[in-house]
């Protein structure tokens, strides 16, 4: 991907977001022919000259500082998602000396035993995913809740896969729509972090292929992180469950997320999920963990 032009449409896409009000700009009257702030509000606000703000949004990065790109950041009032996405495109736009070049990230596809184990012991739904979204491993509760159609290590549930090319994603998620922004934000998010990741680039490629709709939320450029929040589902056998979660990096696999879904007590998702495990029981006891080669 061309990460002069990545930045180019990501800071257009944030300027067109802030409108003149907000920012505090006087307008004079007068029909403004882009939506949001202009260039030169934009280097007013962050107090550099437009001629400069106008090189970086070009992608001519060399030299900026992080106090510069605060200041951008700042005026274009980006949240703490976007603000990392700017830096790392930012950075991946430098040239690397061979002393310090680090070598290609490579998407994680296996956890270890101990996770595993630590996995196994959790009685909520517990994933833990990589960056294209795979389920890298879970546990029973989990596979059941998301009905895994495959044990095929070689193609593991992919969350974005699953919301835009499979039908029965409709259905499950109860908050569709929001979603469908989330998967594309959480991956256009990936990208900018390892951008010459190759399967998280064929994955986007084959999403922009067979989806216009994944197309259409890609061009917007929106960004995201897991924290924690709100997941809502339609489960075929147990009906209507609602879980928050929180999201934990594992210390032993920096590239790897783990969720971990909280269950109200005594709610009906908690009987849901408990009459859901005894009918999955049997068929969890003999699965065998996810667990693939590196990529």
């Amino acid at each position: 991907m061309d990460r002069r032009a990545e930045i180019k449409t990501f800071l257009a896409s944030r300027r067109a977001r802030v409108s003149p009000e907000d920012a505090g700009v006087p307008t004079f009257g007068g029909v403004r022919r882009v939506p949001g702030l202009r260039r030169e509000e934009v280097a007013h606000l962050a107090g550099v000259s437009v001629d400069y703000y106008a090189r970086i949004e070009r992608g001519h990065t060399g030299g900026v500082s992080t106090e510069v790109l605060d200041a951008i950041a700042n005026a274009l009032r980006l949240d703490e998602a976007e603000r990392e996405h700017l830096q790392d495109l930012v950075q991946a736009t430098r040239p690397v000396s061979p002393s310090r070049r680090q070598p290609r990230r490579v998407t994680k596809s296996r956890v270890s035993a101990s996770v595993q184990l630590v996995l196994d012991a959790i009685t909520v739904p517990a994933i833990v995913q990589n960056n294209r979204g795979d389920h890298v491993a879970t546990n029973a509760i989990g596979r059941a809740l998301y009905g895994h159609e495959t044990n095929d290590p070689a193609v593991p549930f992919n969350y974005a896969r699953f919301v835009f090319l499979n039908p029965r994603a409709a259905d499950f998620y109860r908050d569709f729509d929001l979603m469908k922004r989330n998967n594309v934000a959480l991956l256009r998010q990936a990208v900018g972090r390892a951008p010459h990741d190759e399967g998280l680039i064929r994955l986007v490629g084959e999403l922009s292929t067979s989806s216009a709709e994944f197309t259409e939320l890609w061009a917007s450029h929106d960004v995201l992180r897991y924290k924690s929040g709100v997941k809502r589902y339609t489960h075929e056998l147990v009906g209507d469950v609602e879980f928050g979660f929180e999201s934990f990096e594992i210390t032993s696999d920096p590239e790897l997320l783990l969720l971990v879904y909280t269950v109200e007590p005594a709610s009906p998702t908690e009987q849901a999920m408990q009459l859901l495990a005894n009918w999955t029981a049997p068929s969890a006891a003999s699965h065998q963990s996810l667990r693939t080669s590196t990529d």
